[in-house]
């Protein structure tokens, strides 16, 4: 008595169909992290891909008392004080930096979509969470 299972077409068919209709089965895109700027893969003939504003690459804080914060800005590395354009860096955080624009302050952070904003009243001076 000796049987062997075999699967045959018929049978195999409906597992695959299964399988593909499966929800888990369809991955989702992710973007890439260490993925070059769109820039860099843009044919030559098309315009360049310019960003509207500045954006914040990196942020390198001391772990000593008074250490030096620095942030990286469009790749040049900048400190409380420099400028990226007409701005003046006011403070570097963890995550984001404080430019200052003539009367305006902006945030530039190192993840966009984090829900840790700050705000700065430009008439006070004061910070609100």
């Amino acid at each position: 008595m000796d049987r062997t299972l075999t699967f045959g077409p018929a049978l195999l068919a409906p597992l695959l169909m299964l399988n593909l209709a499966w929800p888990g089965a369809q991955a989702q895109a992710l973007d890439d992290p260490t993925r070059p700027p769109a820039a860099l893969w843009a044919p030559a003939s098309a315009a360049p891909v310019v960003a509207a504003r500045p954006q914040l690459q990196s942020v390198l804080i001391s772990t000593q008392p008074g250490g030096r914060r620095l942030a990286v800005i469009d790749g040049q590395t900048v400190k409380v004080g420099s400028r990226v354009g007409d701005a003046v860096v006011t403070e570097i955080h963890d995550t984001a930096v404080l430019l200052r624009r003539g009367k305006s302050l902006e945030t530039f952070k190192l993840y966009p979509s984090s829900k840790t904003d700050r705000k700065t009243d430009s008439k006070t001076g004061s910070k609100q969470e």
